[in-house]
């Protein structure tokens, strides 16, 4: 079962309270908070942004090492990484893509771009559409 999940880093501030948060196998998502709570949710945040622009430019998932403090990206963003991940493994054309969901070639285009939210329905669909079943987990914030 994938989760992208990511080992992140958190290091103090000179400002008091606040924390720097890196993932040593995503380089490119580094941010702060003023405090753990805000570090984390900015840390969810920059992972997402992160994952999704590296499907945008066509580059693979690094494979997540064990270690630090484990961070995902928010359920939502999450869901729609899968989907991208999976259509470009796929094989198929958009259109393709298209027609197992019952949708038109425009919204099949709006559910892979990255930059467009999607409601979780057509995410779980187009993931059946293509094999792959969305579970949702729960862990201790």
């Amino acid at each position: 079962m994938k989760t992208y999940a990511y080992a992140a880093t958190f290091e103090p501030t000179e400002r008091e309270g606040g924390f720097t948060v890196t993932f040593t196998d995503v380089p490119e998502a580094i941010t702060e908070g003023d405090d753990m709570a805000d570090a984390r949710a900015m840390a969810a945040d920059a992972l997402g942004v992160a994952l999704l622009t590296y499907l945008e430019i066509g580059k693979p998932l690094p494979e997540p090492r064990a270690g630090g403090t484990m961070i995902t990206p928010d359920p939502e963003v999450a869901a729609k990484i899968a989907v991208i991940e999976t259509f470009q493994r796929a094989g198929i054309s958009r259109s393709e893509l298209a027609r197992r969901i019952g949708k038109d070639e425009k919204e099949a285009r709006r559910l892979l771009d990255p930059d467009v939210s999607t409601k979780l329905p057509l995410l779980v669909s187009a993931l059946a559409a293509m094999g792959k079943r969305l579970v949702i987990g729960l862990e201790t914030a």
